[in-house]
């Protein structure tokens, strides 16, 4: 690493804690499975062959908190942490960065944007009083836009919710649920005006409008729109399963007969949750 003025330390931190033990354990395992006559795999591994790594135990940690089980959330968060420290370690070989520098990154730039909390003159308690002074440090930080800084492979649905929360923190957003409900109508009849045209790109981008607006909707009824559509696929999964159980060759049965089967499931569905 290169030599670099250290910083202030940050105050009243305190000067050692039990939970480091765990941290201090885990950096010494990534330094013995990448160090000499560690594990050959591990020594192999770059930034780039370990990002869908990141992804799939990011993913997994995601199912987990769905679920709630504490021992699975315990386990999915080591193995995300493992990846942090993984990447961390990479960075500290090729004297860029090291996990100290990573944590101690991630601590300043949060104590700089709450300083409702560390400064008593500055006592927020408006909830969306704190999301607007959050924006506006990260404009002081060099950002242009309110927009900057999302990154470009986030899930779709994820990415246009965080559009619109991000553009709502300076006032640009329906005052309620009404707008929202009003707009998809409207994005509704203009995809199937589209559809009557014939226009396959403009068909395109009005079915996106439509998609954008039903994600407009369940920000406003306070839902999140990839969870509320990854519990609606599952759905679609165990009735279609059920399906399947009743037997046949469902290439065969026709719709009119796999819609029966479809209704009767949702109806078996209704009776047990009365």
């Amino acid at each position: 690493m290169t030599e670099a003025a250290q910083p202030e330390p940050l105050g009243a931190v305190p000067p050692d804690d039990p939970r480091l033990l765990g941290l201090r354990q885990l950096i010494w395992l990534m330094d013995r499975l990448r160090g000499e006559g560690g594990c050959p795999w591990d020594r192999e591994q770059t930034h780039e062959s370990l990002r869908s790594y990141l992804l799939e135990e990011s993913y997994e940690l995601l199912e987990a908190l769905e679920e709630g089980e504490d021992a699975a959330i315990r386990e999915e968060l080591g193995d995300v942490l493992f990846q942090v420290v993984f990447h961390a370690r990479i960075g500290q070989e090729e004297a860029r960065f090291d996990l100290g520098a990573v944590a101690e990154g991630i601590a300043r730039k949060l104590h700089g944007r709450h300083p409702h909390v560390f400064d008593p003159s500055q006592e927020v308690e408006d909830p969306a009083e704190v999301a607007r002074a959050w924006q506006e440090h990260k404009r002081r930080e060099g950002r242009r836009s309110i927009l900057d800084g999302l990154p470009r492979h986030l899930p779709a649905l994820l990415r246009a919710q965080r559009v619109q929360a991000k553009a709502a923190t300076v006032g640009f957003d329906w005052p309620d649920a009404a707008g929202p409900l009003a707009k998809l109508r409207e994005e509704l009849g203009e995809l199937e005006a589209e559809l009557a045209a014939g226009d396959p790109e403009r068909t395109r981008a009005e079915l996106g409008d439509l998609l954008f607006s039903a994600v407009n909707l369940a920000r406003h009824l306070d839902l999140d729109a990839e969870d509320t559509l990854r519990q609606a696929a599952a759905r679609f999964e165990s009735r279609f399963r059920q399906v399947e159980a009743l037997g046949g060759e469902l290439g065969e049965l026709g719709l009119a007969e796999l819609e029966r089967r479809w209704q009767l499931i949702k109806a078996k569905e209704g009776e047990q949750e009365g």
